[in-house]
This record gives structure tokens, sequence and C-alpha cells, in this order.
């Protein structure tokens, strides 16, 4: 614990009556992740907590630049700015907050910031100095509690701005936005004398007017894309354009506290001519608050050019909207109810424009008509045909959309009509009035399809109970017949009975039964030998404790009942056999255990080192790359402080083809005993395309050295053919579950999906085998809160919408079920103890019975790594220990690759000593643990049977309830997945807290007389290593400007043209850097909006 008296002398609460904290002020908070920050479940229950404190939230979301949170800061005129900050950088970030608020004459905002450990003491006291209000370490939450920490937040901010400084209405229209920004304030709080409020009145109308567009509309219905995608189309038209949006929410009445949520849907308010200021209704009980129409003023007088003013979602009854508007913007979904509903809604008979937003959803086109019908009846103008009625469809989350695009040509008619001035648009309008129609990711026709899994599941269960019955009565039946014969009785009189019940057992359920003998045959002895093309392949079944005890690789049942036997095959199965519960290979590969070489820090030089250093002992390279929050985010280097502090921090720094060269040297990649996997989402598909480049110049370089010649292009282009299809490894990629966990989602989501579609699809024309196009990951929705019943229901849901997805593009499920992979986080839960056998058990019925995939595509493949959010920063020591007991249910389970968490990635990145601490937890299980030399010690246990059992059927039902909100990705627009995962998050939190979930080291079985923990050993990237890789990448793209251009254009082309990217990318990546492909498909593909 810092032991500064600035960290622990303040008091948490100016007072207390009843336990709760008086306020003085209605203190305002931004909550924002650090910049390419994506752990946003701790901010998102500090934001929470925040609110029902009474505090309004401006929340951000994660990954915020520190220019973005403090230009929102002062524009919303807040007291403090509270920061999560786990991905490291977070001196320079800090620091460069701090600065920034200071140069802009905003220092009196109290920063706060917490990162769960990674940042340490030392640096604690030192941001403290420098001017950081407080960083809140783990002992703080010890000491003080989740409540205790934001009560102390809110204390330390509650003061009243207007002490700071006022505003006068000569400085409205000032650069930066501050003086406009505190005069809302005083106006809200009603501070403004008579004398200033006459004299706003008239610098108001001095300016040429500005037209107010009000936007109204049910909530939920996506008000806030809607203007999002309005606003970035006045940008396009023109840069000089001034905006001010004035987006009011409602207070809660209970506690006073709001969540002021239509800034963080916004990408286009980031620009200096924009001016975004959330309102919360307060004590108004009115949807537009009185002072809104002095806000007008206030903004108007500043010299905009156009005034956007949002309100809250309504019912049918509202249209406060339309008295302060002079253009009115009502903005609806199809699901309306019966057409009736529309007589009863009052915007109807005074909107300009209605807009049905979300207009890909079911019954949308009769929705349009419906509503135009009501709108042409409203305004009785039957001189027209319901067609002319001012009612557009628009899908505001598709980037680029038409629907939308008319829209913006409708209301700036509109505006123009009404004699305001606008500048000229390049856009051109959409006579249809409503979205072209586009190949939907999942067909509507086929949203059902998780619930149609849950249903076959549990058919093929039903029809196991039935045929294990039969089996278990012909079995009887043919020994009572034998024992009537030997007692001299009739047992033909048997034989119709049994007859019948032959007729009616399942062909594969006699074979199973059939074969069983020579299957128990096969396994007794001390090797299991096998023909496959000709070649005997022998396996050693069995090993010799030092006490001399036979242990045998796989120990079979010693069922003799037919029923019972049956009924284990049917569900469980030997390893390697159908349904694959306990594995799906028959035996572990000799001398490859399932260890994974993490590695991940500085530049590429160091990381390849470490990799070299993990590797060295064993002949099998099975690397798995870390990189650094920049990479992640598909940015290159740069000095920006923000930036810069990140570059190689958790993570390597990657940013062109050289660097990956560079990271891989050494390396064989196309080597059967060499497997990478690299944990990289949002902009997976660039890192992916510079791998297999890399894989490919290897070979041609071997080529070349070998035969002291270059290849000619037929031989260039077998040796690539080869290449890719030998190489080995995986990719993260999935996109699905980074906008559920809220992490590195960087395109708009149905960019992403249609790009992983594309690296599927170039896998299958190039036959790449023996690499995953996606990891599908439950680990991230795990770290992100979720229990294991929901990170294996959303993973496994999100796998399933990959295949529905690819089949939808027409491609076969066998061409492409095998390139997809699972990974999953190990915690303490009982249920993790049946993960793997749960998701592979519903994998390999799904794909058998519903999808007819063969038995290649039936066999799951799946990676754990042990618990990130077990891993605590007190008491660190005994991190391990988990640590342990979760890779120990990894083997016993039988995953495919394993990655052990070093103990002191709670604070840091790993040492190398920690790493290999964290193998050797590994290579003791598989080495030095005696049963572990059996590969299927979970069979037969009847708390595993029974645990396995109902976490299937809690998967089964979470299906269901994903199914009836319209499939995964319904879901998700709903914003369910997220919703649930953060529940659980903040269930655990005070559960951690409260002492009722017990954590040795934590909050149990504390050591009273432990002195303060030493300042551990950081693994910090080097200020040498920052400025050589922006070196390195400067140099990179110095090399071939021309050629660069040339690639990016038809990149944005291959996007336009709706051809394969990645294709395009696998060239792109030889000329262009990480961040200018990025920047390139940011144009085209539409940056991901984030969500609440």
């Amino acid at each position: 614990m810092p032991d500064d008296a600035k960290i622990i002398e303040k008091p948490a609460a100016k007072d207390r009556k009843g336990g709760a904290p008086v306020r003085q002020n209605k203190v305002r908070f931004v909550t924002a992740t650090s910049l390419f920050d994506g752990h946003d479940a701790a901010i998102n229950i500090m934001r929470r907590i925040l609110q029902s404190l009474g505090a309004e939230v401006i929340h951000l979301g994660h990954n915020r630049a520190v220019a973005e949170i403090v230009d929102a800061a002062i524009q919303e005129d807040v007291q403090g700015i509270a920061v999560s900050s786990y991905q490291g950088g977070h001196i320079e970030y800090f620091k460069y907050m701090v600065d920034l608020l200071k140069e802009r004459g905003a220092g009196h905002i109290k920063v706060f910031g917490g990162g769960g450990g990674v940042i340490v003491r030392e640096e604690i006291k030192e941001l403290h100095d420098y001017g950081v209000e407080r960083i809140y370490a783990p002992e703080d939450g010890q000491k003080m509690g989740l409540q205790g920490m934001i009560e102390d937040m809110i204390a330390r901010a509650d003061f009243d701005p207007a002490d700071i400084g006022t505003a006068s209405v000569s400085d409205l229209g000032k650069e930066g936005w501050s003086s406009l920004a505190r005069f809302l304030t005083l106006l809200e709080e009603e501070r403004v004398d008579a004398k200033s409020l006459a004299a706003l009145e008239d610098a108001a109308f001095a300016q040429t007017r500005a037209p107010i567009l009000g936007v109204t509309g049910t909530g939920g219905s996506g008000k806030s894309s809607l203007c999002d995608e309005l606003i970035t189309r006045f940008r396009m038209d023109s840069n000089e354009f001034k905006i001010a949006i004035l987006a009011i929410d409602p207070s809660r009445r209970k506690s006073g506290g709001a969540l002021l949520g239509d800034r963080i849907r916004m990408n286009s308010i980031n620009a200096p001519q924009i001016f975004f200021r959330s309102i919360a209704t307060r004590e108004s009980d009115r949807e537009v608050p009185p002072f809104v129409h002095q806000a007008v003023n206030a903004v108007r007088a500043a010299g905009v050019d156009l005034i956007i003013v949002e309100t809250p979602g309504i019912g049918q009854g509202n249209a406060a909207i339309a008295e302060l508007a002079d253009i009115s913007l009502y903005v609806m979904t199809p699901e309306f109810g019966a057409a009736s509903q529309l007589e009863k809604i009052d915007m109807l008979d005074f909107a300009d424009i209605v807009a049905i937003n979300k207009f890909d959803r079911k019954g949308a086109e009769d929705a349009l008509r419906d509503v135009s019908k009501q709108v042409q009846r409203n305004r009785e103008d039957f001189s027209k045909s319901a067609d002319e009625m001012p009612v557009f469809g628009a899908i505001a989350s598709r980037y680029q959309d038409d629907g939308v695009t008319g829209l913006y040509i409708a209301l700036r008619d509109q505006i123009a009509g009404k004699g305001y001035s606008l500048p000229d648009t390049k856009f051109k309008s959409n006579n249809k009035r409503m979205p072209s129609t586009r190949d939907a990711i999942v067909p509507p026709s086929r949203q059902r399809y998780l619930a149609e899994i849950a249903s076959e599941v549990r058919g093929y269960h039903e029809k196991t109970s039935q045929q294990s019955a039969l089996a278990r009565e012909i079995q009887q039946l043919e020994r009572s017949q034998e024992m009537l014969e030997q007692a001299d009785g009739d047992g033909k009189a048997l034989d119709k009975l049994i007859e019948e019940r032959r007729g009616r057992q399942d062909p594969r359920a006699k074979k199973l039964l059939d074969n069983w003998p020579k299957v128990k045959e096969s396994y007794s002895g001390d090797e299991y030998v096998v023909k496959i093309r000709d070649k005997e392949i022998r396996t050693k079944l069995t090993r010799k404790s030092l006490s001399g005890t036979e242990i045998r690789k796989v120990v079979l049942p010693r069922y003799e009942d037919h029923g019972e036997l049956l009924n284990w095959m049917l569900r469980e199965n030997l390893p390697g056999s159908f349904p694959y519960t306990a594995g799906v290979f028959a035996f572990k590969r000799e001398g490859e255990d399932p260890t994974r070489m993490f590695a991940g820090e500085g530049d590429p030089f160091r990381t390849n080192a470490r990799f070299k250093y993990l590797s060295k002992d064993s002949d099998a390279k099975r690397l798995s790359t870390a990189f650094d929050s920049v990479t992640l985010y598909g940015f290159d280097p740069n000095e920006r402080p923000d930036i810069y502090g990140k570059i190689g921090n958790s993570g390597v720094s990657v940013a062109t083809l050289d660097d990956m060269k560079v990271l891989f040297d050494g390396f064989d990649l196309c080597s059967p005993t060499t497997s990478v996997s690299m944990t990289i989402n949002g902009p997976a598909p660039t890192i992916l395309a510079m791998f297999l480049n890399t894989a490919i110049d290897q070979q041609l370089d071997k080529f070349e050295k070998e035969n002291n010649r270059q290849p000619t292009e037929d031989e260039a282009n077998k040796i690539r053919e080869w290449s890719l299809e030998t190489v080995r490894g995986t990719v993260q990629a999935d996109i699905l579950k980074e906008d559920q966990g809220q992490n590195t989602c960087i395109f708009s989501t149905e960019f992403s999906l249609k790009v992983m579609g594309d690296i599927q699809a170039f896998f299958v024309d190039n036959r790449v085998r023996n690499f995953y196009s996606v990891s599908i990951s439950g680990y991230h929705i795990a770290e992100a809160g979720a229990n294991p019943i929901s990170q294996l229901a959303f993973t496994l849901s999100n796998g399933f919408t990959f295949v529905e997805s690819y089949l939808a593009r027409g491609m076969k499920i066998d061409d492409f079920a095998p390139n997809l992979s699972y990974f999953f986080s190990n915690g303490m839960d009982p249920e993790y103890s049946v993960l793997g056998r749960v998701a592979r058990r519903i994998w390999a019925i799904a794909m058998r019975e519903k999808y007819g995939a063969n038995e290649r595509s039936q066999k799951l493949k799946y990676h754990v790594q042990t618990s990130g959010r077990s891993l605590h920063a007190q008491e660190m020591d005994f991190n391990d220990i988990r640590t342990t007991l979760q890779a120990l249910i990894a083997i016993y389970d039988n995953c495919n690759s394993l990655h052990t968490n070093a103990y002191d990635e709670a604070y840091t990145t790993p040492t190398e000593h920690s790493v290999r601490r964290a193998m050797a937890i590994q290579m003791i299980i598989n080495k030095e643990w005696g049963l572990a030399q059996n590969e299927n010690p979970n069979q037969g246990a009847f708390v595993i049977d029974e645990l396995t059992d109902l976490v299937e059927e809690a998967v089964l039902k979470e299906f269901e309830r994903i199914a009836e909100r319209g499939g995964v990705l319904g879901a998700m627009e709903t914003g369910y997945q997220r919703g649930k995962i953060q529940e659980e998050s903040l269930y655990y939190e005070h559960k951690k807290h409260d002492g009722s979930l017990p954590i040795v080291g934590v909050n149990t079985f504390i050591d009273p007389d432990a002195p303060p923990p030493p300042s551990p050993p950081l693994q910090r990237s080097t200020t040498e290593e920052k400025d050589s890789q922006i070196k390195r990448l400067r140099e990179f793209q110095a090399r071939n400007p021309e050629k660069s251009e040339e690639v990016r254009q038809r990149l944005r082309d291959a996007v336009v043209n709706d051809e394969n990217v990645f294709a395009v990318l696998m060239d792109a990546v030889r000329y262009c850097s990480l961040g200018q492909i990025s920047d390139t498909l940011f144009e085209v593909g539409g940056r991901y909006r984030r969500n609440m």
C-alpha cells in the first residue's frame, strides 16, 4: 500500500446521514478505459456505482485516447475523470492527461485511475506527485470496498466548477469550447443573471440563424447511431460546417444519478468543429428540460451552423421536441406492434421526417408501408401517394448505408426548404427510400439455428436413452433364452420379442456393441496397433510406477450390461471416438505436450530471444504470441505520449512485415513440429497476412540458399502453395467475442465478419488445412467477468454463428469446419472441470446430426489459458497454486494445448523467471504427476458425469435464450451478452469484496503482520526499443511509397466491389504498415461503434 498521506488520509465523504454521503454539488464524471485498452469490466462496474450514488456519468467505453477524454471532460464540464488502465504505458498516459488538462485550462478536473495491480506502488506515488488525484490499488479495495472507493472519488470531486471560473457571452465562440461548456453549466444551474440572459439572446440573434434539428424516438431505436451517421455525412461534405449536439438523457429519480449514454455511440464528433454536450433531465419531469431553450441560444451565439437536439427515448404520447425544433426527426424500428398502434404516436403528427431504423429486421418493408400510410392519413395529404411521404428506412449500424444517405438528403432538403443554407453535398438521393439489400451475415430464415442445435442435442440424448433401454432388453431376453434352453424350456418363445427389439435397434448402436470385444482386446495389450496407409503405428499403452504398478494410458469401463455400455459409448466413448467427450484424439502425440511457449514483450528482437529460450529444451516449438496494445488496435508506433508509452508493453510491437520476420527468425514455420498461436483480434487479417508471407518467404529464402539461385516463377508458385498447405497455427480473430467482452474491436462488426469470411474463403481456395482461420475465444468473455456457463454458451454460440455465416456464403461445411478452433479460460469454479467435455460433445453432435459434417469436422480442438481473473496482486506467490489446479483440470480434460499464466502477470509482463515457473507447472504435471500418465482420468467419476450433464443443459438453455433474441447477432444488438457478462462480473466483485467468496490471501487468511510487499521487477519496454520501432517503421514506409498507395487503392476497391479483401491483404502487407492498412480499411469499412 502506498504510504504517502495523499493516498490514505483524505476522507471518503463530507458527511453521512444514515450511511448515505451528502453531496454539495451535482457531480459529473467521464469514465473510460485508456487508449488501446479493452478491459472495461472494471470501469463499467465503477460507472454503475457512480450512477447509483447520484453522479451523472458520461461513459466513453474502451480504447480512448487522452485527447478524446480531455475533449469530452471539457465539453461536458465535469469535475472528474475515471480511467482504468491495464495495458501498460500508464505513466505516460496519466501524465499526458494531466498536462493536456492544464494546457486546455482545465487543470481543476480531478483525474482518478486504477489498474488492478498493474500500476505498482512507486508508480502510484509518482503519478500522485505529478497531479493525478488518486490511483486506486487492490489494497484500497480490501480496505475501502467497492462502494467506498467510489464514494471517495465523488467526495474528492464534489466541488462547483463555477467557483473555478465563470464564462461570459462574448467568449462563447472561443476555440476549444470551454467557455460555451461552462456557460451551459451556469444556465443549467440557473446562475445566469437577467442582464447576461438578455445579452445571450442578442448574441444569438446577431448570428446567422442556425437550424435546430430535433431528434426523438422510441428507446433503443438507434437515435444516437443515426445521428452519428448523419454527422459523418455533414463532415464529409464540409470540414468547416460547425455542429452542436445537445443530447438529453433521463435522471434516475431514486438516486439522482444519470447515465449520459449518447456520446459513446458517436465516432464522428472527435473534430474541432463539433461540440457535444450531454444533459440530464434532473428534477424536470419533461423529456426536454426548460433550460434547453436557453442552451440552444448559447450554442447559436457560439456561431454553430447546425444544432441537433436529441431527446431520451419516448412513449407514444410524447412530442415535446416539436416545440423546440425547426425540423423534427422521429426514429422508430419495425417492431411497433399492430398497425393500429401507429394511430397513438403523437410524433407522427409533428415529425417532418420519420426514420425506420434497423431496417434489416423482419417485417421492415411492411412497417415502411404502414407508417407511410399513417403519416399520409395524419397529414390528410391524399393528393400524393403513400410512397411519397417523408418516411425512410435506414440501417445506421451498416457502414455507408444508402438508406441513411437517402434520409440525409431528405433532411438537407427539409432544412434548405425552410430557408437555411447548407454546404454542397457529394451524396446522391436514394429514390427507393429504403436500404439496398445485401446478403445477411446470417439469413433471417436461419435465425433459430441455436434453438435447432439445442433440440438436436436433446434429441440425440433421448434417442440414446431409448437405444440403451433396447440394448438392455435384447441382452436380457437373449440371456433368458439361453437359460430357458439350458433348463429344457421353450427358448424360441422369446424369438418374437427379440426380433421386434432388434428391428428397432439403430444400426450404429448395434455396430458399437458388436465391435466392443475387439475394442477391448485392442486396448488390453502393451501396445495399441493401427495401420494408416500401409504404415503400422504403435502406441505404448502401459507405464510402470516406481512401485511396479502398471498404469494404463486409457482405462476402459467394466460394464457388462449392454444398456450401460451403450449409454456410455453414445454419451462418452473412448478418446478419439464420437462424440469425443473424452477427447478428439485416441492418444496424445508422443513427444509433444500441450505446453505453449508464451512470449511477447519489447520489440521483435527481444521476443524472438525469449521464444528461443523457452523452446530450447523442446523438440516441438509451440509458440504463443502476445502483441502490445498498439498492435492489437491496428495502430503504428508513434511519439504521441499515450501511444509511445504502450509500444512494446504487455506484448510485442509488430507494425510491418519486417517485424514479423524478425519475430520468428530461426524457427521453421513450415516444420511439422512448429505451430504458432497469435493472440490478435481487430487487425487479425493484417497480422495473419504478415505471418503467412513470413512463412512463404522463409521457404523461398531456403530454396535460394540451397540452390544458389532464385526460384523460377513456377517454382515460386509451388513453394507458395506448399507453404500455405503446410504451415501450422492459429489466429484468434474472433470479433464476436470482442464485441461481447468489449475488447479489441476496431472495425464495424459487419465489415469484420465479412473479412473473417474472406480469410476462410482464401483458406479453402489455397488448401490451408493445418492453420485455424479463427480461434473462437471464451477467454476474454471470462476475463470480462462471465461465469463458466456463460463463457461456454456464448463461445459455442459464436462458433455456430461462424458456421451459419460461412454456409450462407456458399462454403461447404467440411471445407471450413476443420479450420475452426476454440480457446477457453479455466478458473476455480467446478464447471471448469467439464468445459472441454461439454464443448466437444455439443459440437460433435451438432456437426454430425444437424450439419451432416464428416469426422474431421466433428472434432472440436481447443486451447486453454489459465485464468487471468484469478491472478491477484495480493500474496502473488499463491497465484501459482491456483494456476496449477487450473492446469491440472485442463490436462485431465484432454485439452489440445495449454498456456499457464505467470504469477506476476497480475501487475507486469512476466519475467523470464516467472515464465519458466509457469512452464514448470505443466512440465511437473506431465512428467511427474503419476495420474497424468493416464489419458482419460475424468471418465467414470460420478461428479464429472453429473456436472457434464448439468452444464450441457445449462448451455442449451442459454442457446434458446439467445435464439429468442434473433441469434447471436440479434442478441448483440440488444446488448444481451454484454449485459449478462457485466452482471456476473459485478456479482463476483461484490462477493469478493464482502468476503462471501473466500479468496485466500485476498479476503481470507490474510497475514496480519505482512510488511508492505517489496517493489517487484517490472518488465517494461525500453526507450531504445520504442525509438527503434518507430525508426524501423518509417524506413519501411519510405521504401516504396508509390507501390504502397497503389495497393491501398486496391484494398479500397476490393471492399467497395465486395471482393476477397484478405487476398489483397496478402499483397498489401509487403508494402504497407499495419497502421496504414487500418486507416485504409476505416475509410471503406467503418469504425467500430461502442456500446454501453
